[in-house]
């Protein structure tokens, strides 16, 4: 790509990267004003209709009613044959990778994978415009929960399952608050790109995917290669089904491994959002609090989050992102030792993976009903974002 091309203000780093990834200049960043016209069309298509309604025609859609709206339908349908590149059984071994990490697989993804997704200065700006994550960050990272165990279930992302309905309402659900930031007036477009463009849902799948295993790994978790290659095969089928394009999408974990390396390098450092975000997620119980005794428990245990944290992403990322430097950051080298014993014990008698998944499902199914405190998922459409 020619030096005289002008990238967008949020690409940093250019002639490194140009250097080091010459191809991904050329085949990523111009998807950084692209959109989702299937989810777009059908965002506008539904936005004359009363919130009840348009829920209504979106579940008779995920279940196969053919008499909703053409944009409705057709959107759906798209989706309900499974591409031939598809292995379904390897998604299923996917699965079992997941429900295999159990609690540290919980750990991993806050304090890990969606940190990684705050720190990035313009990918974060739709969160931080919603407001969800500051004001309900407990409520958001519990729906995240239920949407990655949906998709991990064994035929989760089957057509009419569950993880398959999710990612086509999450991709919704995109689609409506792209559109409502860029009717607010208050976004950058020249500083930011498209909101939620094709480049960051790009990075949103490497967060669930290849960061999530780099994670469990820095605790100790073996994968072989097969099984990462497989891990990123079920999440390159759940980020077609969410529209990203298929060009887009890496095939194995090394290919995943470089694209994100790509996207570290050229979004620049944390800004004020980033901490924002990140504080709100790691300060939850203190705000959840309802006495001082339980504030003091509170303060105790996000001093740990801060800790484990910090550990995880490195301090380098940790100073970036203000985390305090504590003894608790050493408690992911103290899980990695532990964990190093315990997976050569598995590794040695296979016949333990069946009980360590076992565990890991009912780990998943009792966290994720925990933070959802008894009212479901919905993933509705958004009526409006913050005032």
């Amino acid at each position: 790509m020619s030096r005289s091309f002008e990238y967008p203000e949020r690409v940093h780093h250019v002639a490194e990267a140009e250097r080091k990834f010459p191809d991904l200049m050329a085949r990523v960043l111009p998807f950084l004003d692209v959109g989702d016209e299937p989810a777009d069309a059908v965002v506008r298509a539904l936005s004359a209709i009363p919130a009840l309604e348009r829920e209504r025609l979106m579940e008779a859609a995920l279940n196969g009613d053919e008499t909703v709206p053409q944009d409705l339908g057709r959107y759906v349908s798209a989706c309900r044959t499974i591409p031939e590149w598809v292995d379904l059984g390897r998604v299923a071994a996917a699965g079992k990778i997941f429900l295999r990490s159990g609690a540290l697989g919980g750990m991993t993804l806050g304090l890990y994978s969606l940190v990684h997704g705050y720190a990035a200065p313009a990918g974060n700006k739709p969160l931080a415009f919603s407001g969800r994550l500051t004001e309900k960050a407990a409520r958001r990272l519990a729906e995240t929960g239920r949407f990655v165990t949906a998709v991990n279930e064994l035929d989760g992302m089957r057509p009419g399952r569950l993880g398959w309905k999710l990612t086509l309402k999450v991709r919704l659900m995109h689609a409506q608050v792209r559109s409502l930031i860029l009717q607010s007036g208050r976004w950058q477009t020249t500083a930011w790109s498209l909101p939620i463009n094709q480049h960051d849902m790009l990075a949103t799948v490497l967060l669930f995917s290849s960061v999530f295993l780099d994670g469990l790994r820095k605790l100790g978790f073996h994968f072989t290669p097969q099984e990462a290659d497989d891990y990123q095969h079920l999440w390159r089928y759940v980020g077609w089904v969410m529209g990203v394009d298929a060009s887009l999408l890496p095939a194995t974990h090394e290919e995943a491994a470089r694209l994100g390396a790509f996207i570290d390098l050229t979004q620049g450092p944390p800004d004020q959002d980033s901490r924002t975000l990140t504080r709100a997620l790691l300060e939850r119980p203190v705000l959840d609090a309802r006495n001082p005794a339980e504030r003091r428990r509170a303060h105790r245990q996000v001093a740990v989050a801060q800790g484990l944290c910090r550990g995880l992403v490195g301090d380098e990322l940790a100073d970036a992102l203000e985390l305090p430097a504590t003894y608790h950051r050493y408690w992911p080298k103290v899980v990695r030792a532990a964990l190093k014993t315990l997976e050569r014990a598995r590794l040695g008698a296979p016949r333990l993976n069946p009980l360590v998944e076992l565990l890991g499902e009912r780990y998943w199914s009792s966290s994720v009903a925990h933070g959802l405190g008894g009212k479901p998922a919905s993933f509705s459409i958004p009526e409006r974002l913050r005032s």
